[in-house]
């Protein structure tokens, strides 16, 4: 009897004990599945550094853009952002291809003169406002709380920063369209190199870049005027002056002797040139050595999107025989339909390096 007792006790006891582990896997398992997590809310700003060197709080994601650096509203539309301009400085009188590869320019409001409209600008709504290094009204417009990102560039080095800088502000895809646009830009600046760094700088033409005729106005060294002049295999005939549209006297002009001249294609009393006898002792006017820089969405000359097509237009002006080949009518269209979203015909591209405004 007893020992059919402890046998009933065993027996018992283990089925206690596997009631029990299966009640703990069934709460455990209970609880898992009713355990939440909660998300962490994403940052609506982050602060960057602009080229002034200022840190500057800006907004994560940004669908609204002013834009008051002339230059600065081509590098928006190349790097696709050009839709969300609101707020300008242009006109399509002053920028006619601009208007005429991004249309939807024409929507957006000019509040950027030789001030900013602040009643016109706060109306507009914007995220960000994009300004040249050192604008005078930038108090103005942080004073309203919207955030001033400075920008600037005189060599091709800052001029990738600064096209950098903004793809990294305005979103992952303008990013990748800064990169691929520097990528072009190095590509043919490695190709031009490779050919005028083998000529002797005693072969190299003297290049005078004149802003302007009547007051003579030229550009000397520390400009991107100056940067493309080397690249394309030339030397600035006035790189012992410092700036752009620098001041200088006709005198100045006979004594530096260029071999070549390119005029800013609105240049002022450009005329003169061609008449004037004193003009007409230059070796560039004997020789018939004077050109007229292009233009499209903006002067390729200055701060444009368009340097990557200036150094080669002037590559092939300053030194045609190195050059013969390359065929810039076909570099334009090319260019356009990559990065500034646009498909020129032929006479587009023609005009364009004629400096001619677009036909109506």
């Amino acid at each position: 009897m007893k020992k059919y007792l402890y046998a009933f006790l065993v027996i018992l006891i283990s089925a206690m004990m596997i009631f029990s582990g299966c009640s703990s896997k069934t709460s455990s398992s209970t609880t898992s599945t009713t355990t939440t997590t909660t998300a962490t809310p994403e940052a609506t700003t982050r602060t960057i550094t602009d080229m002034a060197g200022v840190q500057v709080v800006i907004p994560t994601k940004i669908t609204k853009i002013a834009d008051a650096w002339r230059a600065h509203n081509e590098v928006v539309t190349m790097l696709g952002a050009g839709s969300e301009i609101v707020a300008t400085c242009l006109t399509p009188d002053t920028s006619p291809w601009l208007y005429k590869v991004n249309p939807q320019m024409k929507n957006a409001v000019v509040c950027f003169t030789t001030d900013v409209n602040m009643e016109e600008l706060i109306k507009s709504a914007p995220d960000i406002v994009f300004v040249s290094v050192g604008a005078k009204y930038i108090d103005k417009i942080t004073a309203a709380g919207i955030p001033v990102v400075q920008l600037n560039f005189t060599d091709f080095d800052s001029l990738k920063q600064c096209y950098k800088l903004t793809g990294d502000i305005l979103g992952a895809d303008t990013s990748k369209q800064a990169d691929a646009y520097i990528s072009y830009l190095n590509s043919k600046m490695q190709m031009l190199n490779d050919v005028t760094s083998k000529i002797p700088d005693t072969n190299k033409p003297k290049v005078l870049h004149i802003a302007s005729v009547n007051p003579i106005q030229i550009d000397g060294s520390k400009t991107i005027i100056d940067s493309w002049i080397n690249i394309a295999g030339g030397i600035n005939a006035a790189a012992g002056t410092t700036g752009n549209f620098q001041a200088v006297t006709m005198e100045q002009i006979l004594a530096w002797n260029p071999d070549k001249i390119i005029l800013m294609n609105s240049a002022t009393g450009a005329d003169t040139i061609f008449t004037d006898s004193v003009w007409a002792q230059v070796p560039a006017i004997k020789n018939n050595q004077i050109f007229r820089n292009p233009e499209g969405a903006f002067p390729w000359d200055r701060y444009s999107a368009e340097e990557a097509l200036q150094i080669q237009w002037a590559a092939k002006t300053l030194n045609p025989d190195k050059f013969a080949s390359l065929d810039l009518v076909q570099e334009t269209i090319s260019f356009y339909k990559t990065f500034m979203h646009y498909s020129l015909t032929t006479d587009d591209a023609q005009r364009i390096l004629n400096g001619q405004k677009p036909l109506p």
